[in-house]
């Protein structure tokens, strides 16, 4: 496999990289193929992008890209050693004699060759992983993208897809969920328009509650504030009994399920739900929408954290991160369902007397109707 130039100094045995464990594994694994080229038949599928030295992609790719010289040649002159660091220099000029030779002395014993490959497989594999789960944690928090859902989903399947390749790659043993903690879930970050948003929809679902019954794809669990969680939970549950629903009677249902306090009381929730605009499925899509890259971002998190464990087998990490990104699918069937709301009907313009501008709770700019969206 081609690599670009890359101008990196010689290092010795006892200059130790990032991770020294697979470190140590390449330079064994090389110094074995040099003492002994034929047994890079034996070490099974490797190549060298599996390498996390630069300078260990480029040996090991000549070595690939060579032809052994016969063992009575190899005992008697240093053809093997000479044409492999000709050959990969061009692609990392910090390679020197003294360090091929520092290489064949720290292979404890070239038979060991196939074992050695096998750590190199799981440390690339481990490292790949890290990769994918970094890149789906960068796409649940870039709010700059022009469609963050689509982009998340997309590296969510591309990280499921590696998983499912390597899990052929290693087999199965006792354990095999990681012992690894799990990191915390991320404080919420968003700004004020989060919670306007979420006001908006309990005010506007309260307005229409006709809507709730093609909204069950929303749960009071997506809402950042817990507060409108459980609000959005009596409504629901209103819609569902098929009871009426308005402010006074969510009001009643939000006095029933504890929901009212010193600093939220009977007038607050009536100003919060007296503020309608646009449309209910709109905002129940936004809550959704965030639901999941905050779910995304949880699970590409986890994943990183059983990666990052050194003490994990590769079949700990896949068995792990596959759990992770099973939480994530239900929000991710819920956020399908509830995409074809994009092209609902209509509904009527909020009227002036109902709009309550003097006494609404959020600062968010109103949303246009239904039949501009």
């Amino acid at each position: 496999m081609p690599n670009s130039p890359v101008s990196e100094p010689d290092f010795g045995l006892a200059d130790i990289p990032p991770n020294p464990p697979v470190h140590f594994a390449e330079q064994a694994l090389l110094g074995g193929l040099l003492l002994e080229p034929h047994r890079i038949k034996t070490i099974g599928p490797l190549g060298p992008d599996h390498f996390a030295s630069a300078n260990h992609r480029a040996l090991f790719a000549a070595m690939a890209a060579l032809t052994a010289p016969s063992p009575d040649l190899h005992a008697k002159e240093p053809v093997w050693i000479t044409a492999v660091l000709a050959h990969a220099r061009p692609h990392a000029r910090g390679l020197t004699p003294s360090y091929l030779h520092a290489l064949a002395w720290a292979c404890p014993d070239p038979a060991h060759t196939p074992t050695y490959a096998r750590m190199v497989r799981s440390d690339h594999a481990r490292r790949t992983v890290l990769m994918h789960a970094g890149l789906l944690v960068q796409a649940a928090t870039d709010r700059g993208l022009p469609d963050p859902a689509a982009v998340t989903l997309s590296r969510t399947d591309a990280l499921a897809a590696l998983l499912d390749h390597l899990a052929g790659s290693f087999p199965s043993h006792p354990g095999s969920l990681p012992r690894t903690p799990p990191p915390a879930p991320p404080g919420c970050q968003e700004g004020p328009e989060v919670a306007s948003e979420e006001q908006l929809l309990l005010s506007t679902a309260t307005a229409y509650p006709e809507a709730l019954a093609s909204m069950r794809w929303l749960r009071p669990e997506d809402f950042t504030v817990a507060l409108y969680g459980g609000l959005y939970r009596c409504l629901a549950s209103l819609a569902s009994r098929g009871e009426p629903v308005d402010k006074v009677t969510v009001l009643w249902e939000a006095q029933q399920n504890g929901l009212l306090t010193s600093a939220f009381g009977p007038q607050d929730a009536l100003e919060l739900l007296d503020a309608p605009a646009g449309s209910p499925e709109h905002w129940g899509e936004q809550i959704l929408r965030r639901a999941l890259l905050r779910h995304a971002h949880l699970a590409g998190l986890h994943v990183q954290a059983f990666a990052q464990d050194l003490t994990n087998s590769p079949h700990q990490v896949i068995t792990g991160s596959r759990r992770a990104l099973a939480h994530l699918a239900g929000v991710r069937a819920r956020w399908q369902h509830a995409k074809p709301t994009a092209g609902c009907p209509p509904v009527p313009p909020v009227p002036a007397s109902r709009a309550g501008p003097s006494h609404q709770r959020t600062s968010a700019p109103a949303a246009s109707p239904r039949s501009s969206r």
